[in-house]
């Protein structure tokens, strides 16, 4: 571990300290689960690891989020949020995100409240405010705190802590909720999500690391690593990937020439620009 990495680390540990028993909101993916670990070897048993299962996170992302918690040790618990029943969700609205995670945050800051536990914490980074983030919005709101933002650990130094300490999400490719997948005023449907879902889920049993399946109308555009488009094309991937999506509703297949990039679908511009504070 480099000199400057260690003190990073360090001082994200001696900032959970400082903020006492707390409740992370914990998706599995690579960040949460990072701050996950460093709040378990600051504060040992004074922390809760909370989920939220919805329409908009897939089933297998719930079953690596449990396994993990259930291997660690760490008191974990699932509560259920419907977003497409949040007003302002499902209609997708470039602030989407804000009005999901007002809801998450104020539900997970109840549970904190009630059991005793002086901060919510999530796992935002120091490379999230270079993106259009409305859910930092939420979170500003409701003090929920960010100690990876806060300490500028940002994703590759995540990645390499993580790595370090031989975390399971070290190599695990970046995840969003699939309500991501749309462009912004397309409406956000169950039946929609599952259809996302479905066809990722052929994506990840090719073993691809990095991957989204955007939609537009009958369209689905595949975004995987550059390295990895190739394989795309393959003798039996490709044939199975297009009858995959073609029995999920969609009539093309597209592939992604940039490969995934985070944030794809803001390139098209904002609706009325982000709000001033993000």
């Amino acid at each position: 571990m480099t000199g400057q990495l260690a003190e990073k680390w360090e001082a994200l540990l001696a900032s959970l300290r400082g903020m006492g028993p707390s409740v992370i909101a914990y998706s599995g993916g690579v960040d949460s689960t990072f701050l996950l670990h460093a709040a378990r070897v600051a504060l040992g048993e004074n922390v809760l690891a909370v989920t939220a299962t919805s329409p908009t996170y897939p089933r297998s992302e719930r079953d690596e989020a449990e396994r993990i918690a259930r291997e660690w040790g760490v008191r974990h618990r699932f509560i259920e949020s419907n977003e497409l029943l949040i007003p302002g969700f499902s209609s997708n609205p470039p602030d989407r995100c804000y009005h999901c995670k007002k809801e998450l945050f104020g539900r997970i800051e109840a549970i904190a409240r009630e059991e005793g536990y002086a901060a919510v914490c999530d796992g935002s980074n120091a490379d999230d405010l270079n993106d259009y983030r409305p859910g930092r919005r939420a979170a500003k709101e409701l003090g929920v705190r960010s100690p990876l933002l806060e300490n500028g650990i940002a994703k590759e130094e995540i990645r390499a802590l993580s790595r370090r300490f031989g975390l399971p999400t070290a190599e695990k490719g970046a995840f969003a909720c699939l309500s991501s997948r749309f462009p912004y005023g397309t409406e956000i449907t169950a039946e929609a999500l599952s259809r996302v879902e479905a066809c990722e889920e052929i994506l990840r049993g090719f073993g691809f690391r990095q991957f989204r399946v955007r939609v537009h109308g009958g369209v689905a555009r595949i975004e995987v690593g550059r390295e990895e488009i190739p394989r795309l094309f393959e003798a039996g991937v490709s044939e199975a990937v297009h009858e995959g999506f073609r029995r999920n509703g969609f009539l093309y297949v597209s592939v992604d020439l940039n490969g995934y990039r985070t944030g794809s679908m803001n390139e098209g511009g904002l609706v009325g620009g982000p709000p001033p504070d993000l």
